[in-house]
């Protein structure tokens, strides 16, 4: 009864009873083989129910043991001969048996044990023990047992998810790490098989989508400063959204950043590959400016440059053909294009190689994933390399300023979290690792230093904490932009403005210190003109005073070593903390 029942539960979830042998079906659902020259009984009666056996119950008083009659312990003399055997029962194997969740349970059981048979395989494919248990729910609540597949064919959504798979290079991820089942896989396979495939392009569509959202990269490992909150989608979520959508490929790539910041570097990433699919940087010794005519022993690299080797049999003449390139190399890098061999020529020709500014790009579009999908309508965006600050409306950039950020040893941390309140005329607490490194040991060996810098010494009990309070000299300037965090970072102004004049303003111990900062808090404070810069400023020297928010404000503290300008220009920033190198080798990109 059990092997025929898991045989029916097999045949009731495929409907396909005519392309299997009842052997090969039996033997995949795990019952033992049988006999396959034994008769196949068909069209025998079912099975009686107990359902069907009317029993009449005695009344409530006749159960009563006193009730009850004697049972005559004399054994009952019975005639053998007269005794006819009954007829053999025989049970159909049901064509459609109805899907329950336990069979689609079990489908996904078969499924998952063929595909992760280790826990290495886990690992690679990143399935935790969370993912396992939500893919077993989801299958098992799914209206039919499979997702992508239905009749021995794939559905629509999943041709569509295995298109945007393999494109994910679009997008600069991997389509290595999404692994395709066969797409060709026959009508007449297995049903485990069937399963295994299934759930094989579920597993490669959520993993797809988490990566879009930033899941490529272990964060911590990379910097304890790095502490964006990712958004990655639940198993359940992805699956349901993907397979029901009309477009499947389009719902599986919105998952990818919608910025017109990451829109724009993906546009430039495609372009290079369309235009410079292999083309190497060149190295060129120091030479003389060339012009047409003449020549030179760097003309042969040059000419390799720019695919011309086989264009002249003189390779060391510096010909029409080679001044042409040349001049459309350099339009191409915003240089006079005179087709002049110049030192600025010659510098650009030695930057970094195709590969090199695709994996530049991919790092910077990796980073686009760190933020939310939803900036906020309005919100402030500081990037960190380009030591700027700018407040977004809508599209529109409506303030924009020059910034100072933290040092080598003391870097901004990346990260985005709502501003809530600022302060005017602010005190400065001195947190614990200026202390350690820099007040106590100035206080060892200078009793006055404390008094000399305005500080206010506090003890309580064996703490000493130093403090600075509001006025001109304080470090913090007038004011400051606050959105608690678990770095204890903020904005903030600064008595030391001649700083702002500097190109590179890595100079603090880790806050954003803003140029004008009056007029910041004046857009942020004055959209109904309550909180002007001038009423703001009024406020100086009336002790500490926390002006709220009506709106939280998001600010998102980022690192872009690319943007594209409003112009379509790429601008190039310094790697001054070492992270786009860092997220380059966790990604394994070029160097």
């Amino acid at each position: 009864m059990r092997d025929l029942r898991k045989a029916a539960i097999w045949l009731g979830l495929f409907g396909s009873v005519s392309l299997l042998p009842l052997s090969a079906l039996a033997e995949d659902a795990g019952i033992p083989k049988t006999d396959s020259s034994a008769p196949v009984l068909a069209d025998a009666p079912a099975e009686p129910s107990f359902h069907d056996v009317a029993v009449e119950t005695p009344a409530r008083a006749d159960l009563a043991s006193d009730a009850i009659p004697a049972i005559d312990p004399a054994p009952v003399a019975i005639d053998a001969a007269a005794v006819k055997p009954a007829p053999a029962i025989q049970l159909p194997l049901p064509e459609a048996a109805p899907v329950t969740a336990l069979m689609q349970a079990d489908v996904f059981r078969i499924a998952v044990d063929g595909l992760f048979a280790d826990d290495a395989a886990m690992r690679e494919m990143r399935v935790s023990g969370k993912d396992r248990e939500a893919l077993s729910a989801y299958y098992a609540k799914a209206e039919r047992p499979l997702v992508w597949a239905q009749g021995g064919v794939w559905s629509p959504a999943a041709s569509g998810a295995m298109e945007r798979l393999r494109a994910a290079d679009d997008d600069g991820l991997d389509p290595a790490d999404y692994p395709l089942p066969d797409r060709g896989l026959r009508k007449e396979a297995s049903p485990a098989q069937w399963a295994k495939a299934d759930v094989k392009l579920s597993l490669s569509v959520i993993r797809y989508a988490r990566d879009a959202r930033g899941a490529r990269i272990d964060l911590p490992r990379l910097s304890a400063l790095v502490t964006p909150k990712l958004d990655l989608p639940a198993a359940d979520e992805v699956l349901s959204k993907v397979a029901a959508a009309g477009d499947a490929g389009g719902a599986l790539e919105s998952y990818n950043p919608q910025h017109a910041g990451y829109r724009a570097l993906k546009e430039r990433l495609a372009k290079l590959r369309e235009t410079h699919p292999s083309q190497p940087s060149v190295r060129l010794p120091k030479g003389p400016t060339l012009r047409v005519g003449m020549t030179d022993p760097r003309v042969p690299l040059i000419r390799a440059r720019f695919n011309l080797a086989k264009d002249s049999k003189n390779q060391t003449v510096y010909d029409e053909r080679v001044a042409s390139a040349v001049a459309a190399f350099q339009k191409e890098k915003g240089l006079p294009n005179t087709g002049i061999l110049n030192p600025q020529t010659v510098a650009a020709l030695s930057g970094p190689s195709v590969a090199q500014r695709q994996s530049e790009l991919i790092a910077n579009m990796e980073r686009w994933r760190w933020l939310p999908a939803d900036l906020g309508q309005r919100h402030i965006m500081v990037n960190v390399p380009e030591f700027r600050l700018q407040v977004v409306e809508g599209r529109n950039v409506v303030h924009q300023a020059r910034v100072i950020v933290g040092k080598e040893q003391s870097q901004t941390p990346i990260f985005s979290e709502n501003m809530k309140y600022l302060v005017v005329n602010p005190s400065w607490t001195i947190p614990p690792s200026i202390m350690k490194k820099e007040i106590l040991p100035a206080l060892a060996t200078d009793p006055y230093y404390a008094a000399r810098k305005g500080y206010k010494i506090i003890r309580r009990g064996d703490r000493i904490t130093v403090q600075q309070p509001p006025g001109e000299r304080n470090a913090l300037g007038f004011v400051k932009f606050m959105f608690p965090n678990q770095h204890a970072v903020y904005l903030h102004d600064t008595p030391n403005r001649n700083l702002f004049s500097a190109s590179k303003r890595a100079f603090s111990h880790g806050c954003v210190r803003v140029d004008k900062p009056f007029e910041l808090a004046e857009e942020i404070m004055g959209k109904d003109g309550k909180w002007t810069e001038e009423k703001l400023r009024g406020l100086i020297g009336k002790g500490e005073r926390y002006v709220n928010l009506t709106n939280p404000l998001p600010v998102h503290l980022t690192y872009f070593t690319l943007a594209v300008d409003d112009k379509g220009e790429v601008k190039h920033f310094d790697d001054i903390y070492g992270l786009d190198r860092k997220v380059r080798a966790a990604l394994n990109l070029s160097e």
